[in-house]
């Protein structure tokens, strides 16, 4: 016994040691999020500055209350005990008490909604907006559309990036990233000290657009669409998360806004509009196989991996694309409805935001990877006609 009391006396500080540097692993993101934040963040926009100034000062106020209000009541209870002797007063209520005690807390009360009505009219205040984009929520990613202002008609698709999801189906071992699932490969852009409107809306299930140093948390739903706003004031690189629980895949559906100067935000909208428009295929152009392969492993590692792994063998109520029978099938009307309709109450949502063409490459892609050699290929015109349907 005395030799495992003395193993377990050296094992437990090294034990502890190690916790504690993997604790130490993830450091301060200069965007946020802080290791073991408790606090709001100050944030770079005059909302969140009002927010913090705001949690701060009414922290403050209900803690002077607290503690006064205690004190006396702890006090008289130790002062006037019946060990001492004291005897219990018999007195009828005294007018002066009453009113104190009710115009006290109503002036308190009122000071604190009058400052807190300032900040929260202000956050609804969505007009004037430089540059408006609608974020819309998919199972588990996000889809940015520009609707005015400069760069308006760009759109994209904003997903977690593969190789911090491969980190975590690892068990996150070894050299973790600061922003670890925090990074998506296409983040939202936006120009510095310029007033962005957010309108939010949602594609499957409720989740909710929130970037804690920017203030600002809206749900968005589908059928419906909310808005909100914010002005950074700082370039940089600022995140945050759903804040809803919107399925399996909560976790990895990050939210990156990269803050730029007006000059770099220029330059971004006119090196997106070229891509968006190499992007613009002909769906009559015929394609041969080896270039729809091409194009199909790309679209597939980008929005498919993610669920579906690189080998196609799902997991869990994902299903195996490996040996699947629809995606066998000759038929190829039955895979490409499963990509435009989604499946399995939206465990595989729609992918209608993807083009013909690469809807059409990554099916190709499925049906001659892996186990698949089928030799099919499946032509963006297929695609179209289903979808005009």
């Amino acid at each position: 016994m005395k030799r495992i009391s003395k193993k377990l006396a050296k094992a437990l500080p090294l034990a502890a040691a190690g916790i504690a540097s993997a604790a130490h692993a993830v450091g301060d993101l200069p965007g946020g999020p802080s290791v073991r934040q408790l606090n709001l963040p100050v944030g770079v926009t005059g909302i969140s500055q009002d927010q913090h100034l705001l949690h701060t000062g009414m922290l403050i106020t209900c803690t002077v209350i607290f503690v006064a209000v205690f004190a006396v009541m702890f006090y008289s209870i130790w002062k006037h005990r019946k060990s001492k002797g004291y005897q219990a007063a018999n007195f009828h209520e005294s007018v002066a008490v009453e009113i104190a005690w009710t115009v006290i807390p109503f002036l308190i009360v009122i000071v604190m909604a009058l400052t807190a009505t300032k900040t929260l009219v202000a956050q609804k205040d969505t007009t004037n907006a430089d540059l408006t984009i609608k974020a819309t929520g998919y199972q588990w990613k996000w889809g940015y559309d520009y609707l005015n202002g400069e760069g308006a008609g760009l759109g994209f698709i904003s997903t977690l990036l593969p190789a911090h999801r491969e980190m975590s189906n690892n068990g996150a071992k070894g050299t973790i990233p600061d922003n670890y699932l925090l990074e998506v490969d296409n983040p939202l852009v936006v120009p510095v000290d310029k007033k962005i409107r957010i309108i939010t809306t949602a594609n499957d299930v409720i989740h909710a657009f929130a970037v804690p140093q920017f203030g600002i948390k809206q749900d968005a739903i589908p059928g419906f669409v909310r808005d909100t706003w914010f002005r950074a004031e700082k370039t940089g690189d600022y995140y945050g998360q759903c804040q809803e629980l919107c399925g399996k895949e909560h976790a990895y559906m990050p939210i990156h806004v990269k803050v730029v100067s007006a000059a770099d935000y220029t330059a971004w909208v006119a090196d997106q509009q070229k891509k968006a428009a190499a992007k613009l295929d002909d769906p009559n152009k015929v394609w041969t196989l080896p270039d729809m392969l091409a194009r199909g492993e790309k679209v597939y590692a980008a929005n498919c991996a993610a669920c579906h792994q690189a080998n196609g063998k799902g997991g869990g109520p994902v299903k195996a694309l490996d040996a699947d029978e629809k995606v066998l099938n000759a038929d190829h009307t039955v895979q490409i409805h499963v990509l435009l309709n989604g499946q399995n109450n939206n465990t595989m949502p729609s992918w209608k935001q993807l083009s013909d063409t690469d809807i059409a490459a990554v099916i190709t892609y499925t049906k001659n990877s892996w186990s698949n050699k089928t030799g099919q290929l499946v032509q963006p015109s297929e695609v179209l006609a289903q979808r005009n349907k």
